[in-house]
């Protein structure tokens, strides 16, 4: 089940993020965007109980972005992140945005992948985006 994020998913989140990405977001960083920043949205599945993903995204104005899909290893390739990307897009939609923005690292083959079956087209290449010198693929979505 798709939720809104609460106060109390801080600490599985940040678990999350720790075990998701090559270089995750710190408490402080993941304190900042679910509680201070105005723009960002924080979206949970959740699976008897257990919350194993998120989706933050960012809404602003007629425009919006994603900035993290992470689901835990065991629970990849079952749809969940399909179910996050889907409702943060209908939440994007109904928010008036027009266009929905991501980069995603180049060997990402899986998110990719995800991507385009939604429609999402590669825009450009941002080389060396990334802290370790990765290329990230930008890519876009009309809503």
């Amino acid at each position: 089940m798709v939720r809104d994020a609460c106060k109390d998913d801080f600490k599985i989140l940040c678990d999350i993020e720790n075990k998701c990405f090559i270089h995750p977001f710190n408490e402080e960083q993941m304190r900042y965007e679910m509680f201070s920043n105005p723009v960002s949205q924080y979206l949970v599945f959740e699976l008897n109980g257990v919350v194993i993903g998120f989706i933050d995204y960012w809404v602003t104005f007629d425009s919006s972005t994603i900035t993290q899909i992470a689901v835990l290893p065991l629970y990849r390739r079952h749809g969940f992140a399909q179910e996050l990307l889907s409702e943060a897009m209908k939440d994007c939609k109904a928010k008036k945005a027009m266009t929905m923005t991501l980069e995603v690292r180049k060997s990402n083959v899986a998110a990719i992948s995800l991507y385009h079956k939604n429609g999402f087209k590669l825009i450009t290449t941002k080389p060396h985006y990334y802290t370790d010198g990765e290329d990230a693929l930008y890519m876009v979505k009309e809503l």
